[in-house]
Parts: structure tokens; sequence; C-alpha cells
């Protein structure tokens, strides 16, 4: 289950991201409190808008950020991001201390913390290649979600206890010191143990060739699309967590933070099993997104906060199971020289919907009520997911109830011949 870990690259990297995570997700919890409580009278509208503008830079960056992560020194170019990203947080701090914070200033450290998050995020996720051998890969990106998630468990729960303690602004200080974790773990790597992919020349087209060796796999197309609508439409609980604590709930920050906690013990449980696993398998993307539905359907129901909140825990498992499969099937799947260009796509659908999906839920959730949002994320997962099981089917020619025997569907079929056909 650990075995990324013997390598002592990977465990500097992986613990640096510990503590940095740590701070990120106290800064997601503040910032939405500081928006929804502070700045506005529980506004899911504003909330949405800010958590928008946060994933709308990758949109536009996101091709170019990958073909950069495919040009230069990866470890070189995270330093840069990582600073940039601990001196957004800082700043938001100092104006939150002081007292002089206002609407648009989060809005605007928000735009630029987008900004360096995407240059950061397909060179990070392309890292892990780099950090450890081939066969090691999925172990490593198993054990990087469970890093994350363990880090979700710690950060809300914190965050809500400095949030009810001594407000939102010691929060974001909190976070900008962490980047001095993750900056400190690429500093002091062992370079000449590094396995690093070959840099791809500057030349014409070279995004547009990312874009058509994608368009050439059915298999990376249909992960791309299910990505893009399951995380847009389903993954927003930053902001329905905030407004099923506050509006259904009635309760205050301490609870809010609670809630990210518990659904970081579903996903870190989803993560550590995944980290077993030597192989992936479509069944485990298409079954997740199944699952993640259903769950998310269910807890949308629960008629208390303690209910809710145990609803969770499975809707954390198939989220972390869904995005996990996706992530280590593309990352083992896609040439070394385009991997970079194939993972920016990848976050841009992942993280690029966000600012059409964050205020659209948090419009539903006002207008409608937060239950309402939550339905609307578990629907549209389902159906993705229905879709996506039928059409792998046919091309493979298995049945349905094969499928959840546990047999593997071959990948030979969905990816296109080398005559074209």
């Amino acid at each position: 289950m650990f075995r990324a870990l013997k390598v002592f690259n990977y465990r500097l990297w992986v613990t640096g991201a510990l503590v940095s995570n740590i701070g990120t997700w106290m800064q997601r919890v503040a910032q939405d409190w500081l928006v929804l409580t502070v700045l506005t009278h529980n506004s899911g509208t504003a909330a949405g808008i800010t958590t928008g503008l946060q994933f709308l830079p990758i949109v536009f960056l996101g091709p170019y950020a990958g073909l950069l992560g495919d040009r230069v020194n990866k470890r070189k170019l995270l330093l840069i991001t990582q600073t940039a990203m601990g001196f957004c947080a800082l700043l938001l701090g100092i104006l939150v201390v002081t007292g002089s914070v206002q609407l648009w200033h989060v809005y605007a450290l928000a735009l630029l913390l987008g900004v360096a998050s995407a240059f950061d995020a397909p060179s990070r996720q392309a890292f892990v290649s780099e950090v450890v051998s081939k066969e090691d890969v999925p172990n490593a990106v198993a054990l990087n979600s469970a890093s994350f998630n363990l880090a979700r468990l710690a950060g809300p729960g914190v965050a809500g206890l400095v949030i009810a303690m001594v407000g939102t602004g010691p929060a974001f200080l909190i976070n900008a010191a962490s980047f001095a974790a993750v900056i400190f773990s690429l500093w002091r790597m062992r370079t000449k143990e590094l396995f690093p992919a070959v840099r791809v020349p500057r030349a014409k087209g070279q995004i547009r060739e990312g874009l058509a060796y994608i368009r050439q796999r059915p298999d990376l197309m249909m992960i791309m699309v299910l990505v893009f609508l399951v995380g847009t439409f389903g993954m927003n609980f930053q902001i329905t967590n905030a407004l099923m604590a506050t509006t259904v709930f009635h309760l205050g920050p301490g609870e809010y933070g609670l809630l990210g906690s518990v659904m970081a013990v579903g996903t870190l449980a989803a993560a550590l099993m995944a980290a077993r696993r030597k192989n992936m398998r479509m069944l485990y993307i298409v079954g997740g997104a199944l699952a993640f539905g259903v769950t998310v359907a269910i807890a949308a129901f629960m008629p208390s906060y303690v209910l809710y909140a145990l609803a969770l825990v499975p809707v954390g498992v198939a989220s972390l199971t869904f995005m996990n499969a996706c992530n280590t099937t593309v990352q083992l799947n896609t040439d070394a020289a385009m991997r970079g260009r194939v993972l920016a796509v990848y976050m841009v659908v992942l993280q690029g919907g966000t600012p059409i999906g964050a205020p659209l839920v948090g419009w539903i959730a006002t207008e409608f009520g937060a239950r309402w949002s939550l339905g609307m994320g578990a629907v549209v997962a389902i159906l993705a997911g229905l879709a996506a099981l039928l059409l792998m089917n046919r091309r493979n020619n298995v049945r349905l109830r094969d499928q959840f025997r546990g047999l593997r569907p071959s990948w030979r079929v969905l990816v296109p011949h080398r005559s074209g056909a």
C-alpha cells in the first residue's frame, strides 16, 4: 500500500504537500465563510462567483500551462507557482486581520490565485510521474490522494475552530505559512534520482497537437466528458456544505468545517483502497460516477445535520474512487511527451467548469434551497454515468450484468487502430 514512500524524493514531496494542503483546506473554508457571513448575508451567488473566479483562469491558461510544463523543468516551475500562491494567501490574510477587506478584494485575489494555480496544476499532476518509476505511479497517485484527503480531514475542522476562536484572518495567514513546507520539499529533492520526461522543444502548433492527440483517443475523451459533467455540477461541496450548514441546519463555522472533515473520512478510505491496486479498470471510473450521483441524492434528503454528515462519508468514497481512477488512467495511458498537455486539458475540464457550475449551484441554492443544488449535481452524475456505461458496453460488446460481476472491459476497441479505423 505504501511502496512509493520508499523513494526519498517522494517522501519529501508527499510530506510537504500534506502540510500545504491542510492550509489550503483551511483557506477554502475561511474564504467561503468570509464571503457568506462577513461580507454578504448568506449569498450563495457571491460564494459561487468567488469560487468561479478562482477556477476561471485555467480555462484560458490551462492548455498553455500544460505545454509550458512539457517544455521546462517542472520542479523549478512549481517553486515559482507555489510561492505566488502563498503570496495571495498572505495578502488576503493581512487585509482581513487589518479590517480593510472588501468583497472585491476577495474576488481579485481569488482570480490571481487562479492564475497561479492554472500554471501549477498540470505540472504538479505530471510531476508525480517524474518522482517515482513508472510501476509505482498508480501507488504514488493514490497516496497523493490519501495525503490530500488526510489534509481535508484535518483542515476544515481546524479552520472551523480557528474561525470560531479568532476569526477568518489567521486561517489565511496559516495557509500562507504552510506553502513553505512544499517549497522546502521541492528545494531539497535529490535531482539525480528523479525520472524527468524528455522536454518538448519549441515548435508551432504544439497545443493543437495535444488536443488532436486527445481527440484520437476515445478512452481519454470519455474520461474528459465524465470529469467535466461530474466536476462542474456535482463537486461544489465548498458551497453546498456551507449553505446546508447555515441555511438548512442553522449552524455555525465549527459545524460547517466538520462537514468537510467527515467527508474526508470517506475520501481518505477510498484513497487507501486505491493505493492497493496495481492497475485501473474503466469500471472504477463509470461505477464511481454512478455511485457518486446516488450517494449525493441520498445526502440531499437527510433531515438532520448528523444524518447529513454521515451521508457525506459514502459521498467521499465515491468521489475519490471516481477522481483517482480518472487521474491514474490518464497518467498511465498518455505518452510522456504529451503528459503535461493532456493533464492540462484534464485540469481544464475538471476545474474549468467551476466558473459555470459554482455560480449556478449557488444561485439554485439561493433561489430554491441548498437541497436542490445537491439534487441537480446528483442527477447530472447519474445520467452521465449511465450514458458512459451504455457506450462502454456497446463498444466492448459486454453485457451490463457482467460488468458488475467485475469483468475487466477491454480497451482495444476504445483505442483507435493504427490503420485509423
